[in-house]
Formats: C-alpha cells, sequence, structure tokens
C-alpha cells in the first residue's frame, strides 16, 4: 500500500475531531468507570486546549501527563496536541527520581497530574520551567496545597476546564512538526525522550493497524500496555479511533483477575499484551481462573520476543494465534510482524507494509543469510530524535535508517528472528548465545515459570551463561537446579546451557513488562 501524507496534519483533527464529527455518538471508550462517546471525548479535548492556552501554553511547549489509562488522558494528550504544543505521557506510577528526570529533560511549563501520583511527583526537584500543575482525581477539593519547591497551587481538572469552551480549532500543524514525546522503557538504562511527529501516528495506523491487523469499526480493542507506553498507544487509543472502533481502558495495573473480568464484560475483538503477562494469564487459567477469550479474533504480542513455548500453550488452552511482532519507542509501533492465519513460534515474521529492514554485520556490511547481525528498520514513522540529545541521536539514526540495537537473523522462508539486544547477546568460546533461545528452553520446563538469561564473568574473566528463574507456585527449590540443567542438556548444545541457575521470587521487569537484564548483570541473585 502506498502511504499519501498531507503536508498539513494535527493528530487532534484526525483521530478524534474528525471521528465526533462523523460518529458523534458512538463509544469511544469502555471500561473504567464508564462509556465515553466520541462528541463528549472531543469536547473534553478542546476544553484541556483553551484551557492550555488560557495558561499561556504556546506551540511546542511540552505538558507532562502522570495519568492513568483514562478519558481525562485522552482529552489531555489531544488537547495539548490540538493547539500545537507537545504531550509528554509518562508513568503515572513513577517515582520521584523519574519524576525529576522527566522533569528536567523536556522541560516541560505544564503538567497534569493524577492525586494518586501527586505525593510522589511533589517530592521530586522541581524544574524551573514548570509553571502549572493540574490534578486529576481530586473533584473534591478545590485546591491541592503541594511541596515548597513547587511555587504556588495545583488547581483541579474540573475547575481548571470546566469553564473553557468545548470549541477549538487545530492549530495549523504540518505533518512533519513534533506531536509528542515519548519516552524509552528503560529496558537499558536511563529513559530517553524519542520526539514523534504529527505524521507517525497516521504511518502506524495504515501501514500496522490496518495493513495487518485489518481493524474496522466493530472492532473492541483492550491493551494490557498502558497508554503511556507507545505499543500502548497505538493499542488503546489512535488505533481504533482510526477507524472509528471502541477501546476498553483499564486504570489500574493489570492483574489476571481483572483482565479477565474486562474481556468477559467487554468482549473486546483484539486483545494486545506482552510475553511475561501472556504467561501470567496461562499460569492462572491452567491453575483454574476461569478466562473466557472466545469473543477475541487476534492477539497481539509485542514489547519484547514472545517464546514459542507460550504461543504454543496459548494456542492449545485458547484456541487463538497470537501475532508476535517487534517495534519500538523509535519507531513508536510494531514494523515486523506475523500474519493471521500463518503465526510461527520463535519468528517475528516479516516486514510491515511500508517498512524496511535490513542486518548488517559490525562494520556495517550485510551478513549472509541465517547469520546473526545488527538489525536496521527504515519506515516513515521514526522519531525525529532524542529530545535535546544530538549526538545519540546521531549514533541511532543514520539518514534514513534507525539501528535498532537488537540482534537478529532472517531465515530460509524469509521470517526474521529476534536473539536478543546487543548488550545480552554473549559469546560463549567463540559462539553466539541468544538469551532468547536459553529462555525459551527454560520455559518449556515444568516447573518453570518465567526465566531470564544473562552473562556474568567469571573470576579469569571467561563469560559464563546464568539462568535466572520464578518458579511455579507449589513447586520446591530442592535440587530444582541441578534437574533444570540436566534436564537442559538435552534440549540445547553444551555451550548454551546456563552454569548456574538462580531462583528468583520475580524478576526485575520495566513497567512495560520488559525484563531489565541488565539489572541481573549488575548484581547476582542473593
Amino acid at each position: 500500500m502506498a502511504l499519501v501524507l498531507p503536508s498539513r496534519l494535527n493528530i487532534a483533527e484526525e483521530f478524534l475531531s474528525r471521528l465526533a464529527r462523523e460518529h458523534p455518538h458512538r463509544i469511544a471508550i469502555l471500561g473504567e468507570p464508564a462509556a465515553v462517546r466520541y462528541r463528549d471525548l472531543d469536547d473534553a479535548a478542546n476544553r484541556c486546549g483553551n484551557a492550555l492556552r488560557q495558561q499561556g501554553c504556546e506551540p511546542g511547549d511540552r505538558v507532562l501527563l502522570m495519568l492513568p489509562d483514562s478519558p481525562e488522558f485522552i482529552a489531555a494528550f489531544f488537547g495539548a496536541a490540538k493547539i500545537g504544543a507537545i504531550a509528554v505521557p509518562v508513568n503515572p506510577h513513577a517515582r520521584a527520581a523519574d519524576y525529576e528526570h522527566y522533569l528536567s529533560d523536556c522541560g516541560a511549563r505544564f503538567a497534569i497530574v493524577h492525586f494518586a501520583a501527586l505525593a510522589e511527583f511533589t517530592t521530586a526537584e522541581s524544574s524551573p520551567a514548570l509553571e502549572s500543575i493540574v490534578v486529576v482525581g481530586a473533584a473534591d477539593r478545590e485546591h491541592t496545597t503541594i511541596g515548597k519547591q513547587f511555587q504556588g497551587q495545583a488547581i483541579s481538572w474540573e475547575k481548571w476546564q470546566g469553564n473553557a469552551s468545548a470549541n477549538l480549532e487545530a492549530h495549523p500543524t504540518g505533518s512533519g512538526d513534533p506531536a509528542f514525546i515519548l519516552y524509552t522503557s528503560g529496558s537499558g538504562g536511563t529513559p530517553k525522550g524519542a520526539v514523534h511527529r504529527h505524521r507517525d501516528m497516521l504511518v502506524c495506523s495504515e501501514s500496522y493497524a490496518h495493513g495487518v491487523l485489518g481493524l474496522r469499526p466493530n472492532d473492541i480493542t483492550f491493551s494490557v500496555s498502558k497508554l503511556f507506553f507507545a505499543y500502548g498507544l497505538g493499542n488503546g487509543m489512535y488505533f481504533p479511533f482510526s477507524v472509528g472502533a471502541s477501546t476498553v481502558l483499564l486504570p489500574d495495573r493489570p492483574k489476571p483477575e481483572a483482565v479477565a473480568s474486562l474481556v468477559a464484560r467487554h468482549r473486546p475483538t483484539v486483545f494486545f499484551s506482552v510475553p511475561t503477562f501472556y504467561a501470567a494469564l496461562l499460569r492462572d487459567a491452567e491453575s483454574g481462573l476461569p478466562i473466557d477469550f472466545s469473543s477475541v479474533r487476534l492477539a497481539v504480542s509485542a514489547g519484547e520476543a514472545l517464546p514459542a513455548e507460550i504461543l504454543e500453550r496459548f494456542r492449545r488452552k485458547f484456541d487463538i494465534e497470537i501475532l508476535d511482532g517487534i517495534g519500538s519507542t523509535e519507531m513508536l509501533h510494531i514494523f515486523l510482524s506475523n500474519r493471521p492465519g500463518s503465526a510461527r513460534g520463535g519468528s517475528c515474521g516479516i516486514e510491515v507494509p511500508n517498512y524496511e529492514v535490513k542486518i548488517l554485520d559490525d562494520a556495517g556490511e550485510p551478513v549472509a543469510s541465517a547469520d546473526i547481525g545488527n538489525l536496521w528498520v527504515k519506515g516513515a514513522s521514526a522519531f525525529a530524535g532524542y529530545w535535546e540529545k544530538p549526538e545519540l541521536t546521531a549514533r541511532t539514526k543514520i539518514g534514513e535508517w534507525v539501528v535498532t540495537g537488537d540482534k537478529f537473523f532472517r531465515d530460509a522462508a524469509g521470517s526474521y528472528h529476534y536473539c536478543g539486544r546487543a548488550d545480552d547477546m554473549m559469546k560463549i568460546s567463540g559462539l553466539w548465545v541468544s538469551p532468547g533461545e536459553v529462555e525459551n528452553a527454560l520455559l518449556a520446563h515444568p516447573a518453570v515459570a518465567e526465566a531470564a538469561v544473562v552473562g556474568h564473568a567469571d573470576a579469569v574473566g571467561f563469560l559464563r551463561v546464568v539462568a535466572y528463574v520464578v518458579l511455579r507456585e507449589g513447586t520446591e527449590r530442592t535440587e530444582t537446579a541441578r534437574e533444570i540443567q540436566q534436564w537442559l542438556r538435552g534440549r540445547l548444545v553444551s555451550y548454551k546451557c546456563p552454569q548456574e541457575i538462580h531462583f528468583l521470587d520475580e524478576l526485575p521487569k520495566t513497567v512495560t513488562g520488559k525484563i531489565q537484564r541488565f539489572r541481573l548483570r549488575e548484581t547476582r541473585a542473593r
């Protein structure tokens, strides 16, 4: 499919106001706490845009959003974009140090914070640029006193936007103008702010949501991944809105019981999650939790490679194939994906329409077929750059190509296989070891619920394969490590088998579900 990108484009107009005019009474949001129509959501976004303008917000100003998945998140996001400001959604469950980083890094003049996050937010060191704080979820209080480092008081959401007009013309933004900043997940260290343009949502919608998933107006999407995360922002907001469909929102942290309840109540047709949550759903379903996926026509996984073992067990349990794909914050959404009806375990599939990828060695030369190399990707949704980090941008974005930092190989059938982050790959006795391959073998063991594999240097300096394992409930640790090691020797060549296995109650993860292997490399399990 050929992409046609208009020179003038405003995402609030394209993904919300247009739908509000065409289908004012259609339900945009299902889920907690109540259904919201497109017209009402557009009115709320317009009020937010007008309220920001009244406070002096100008095109290009950053608006920090610390909100759970909710109508307020979507209204604030599109309200900022509609006046040409730059929305910056971040994790509403972060810590003070994280908020200090976001504030100082993006220089936001305005912050919209949920009341549940306010105490943590106000212990952060304030940025001199910050002028205004709006608090969502504090309707019963006219003002909320905040820390001394923040001058003045925070105003409640209701008071702030209650008297603002619901009529708002979109700022004449170009499709290449900055629209929002998304921070990387932190799976590899300090989050970086990737700047995305107004056109990027349109590119991802046309290429993946329409071109691969075939989203339609009668679909209902439900994303376990949250809206502040690049993957969740598409799944739960602009993908369904691109066709006038409905989305199910869950403001709270996802847990299998809550997700099962919402799936039963709202009957989503397209379900998005990450590998670790699919594994959690399986564990609970196999332990007796009733989960009804009969309404789901498509299940999608991204954020990290989906182990083949999880795909097969999910297919057997629910008779649904999971479409595994890979995307990134820098590319905004998925650019390699399996296709409905032909999902293959252990494969990320092939290129999404309008994207190109290549696999190069460390010298920048193409690798031979089936050889492991560095994945580069090209597509019109690529980020404009990291916010105020030109040197890092130059290392990551080379011409039209984005260096993903992922190791991949391409098989004879043309499918791409994820081998791990470049920093995660291990060379043992001169041979590459993919943590994903070892982890998938571990997950096939009946005692293993979750696994992560990293390299640790021994006393001499040689790299050793070390596994960190979360056992299934009820499994005794006594002698289990030795049993698992013996079991793996029948499934992996010797140099890939972990020389050490440590047991943890839980693996370190980002809020988006990615395993933080760098933390395991830094500190051995005690």
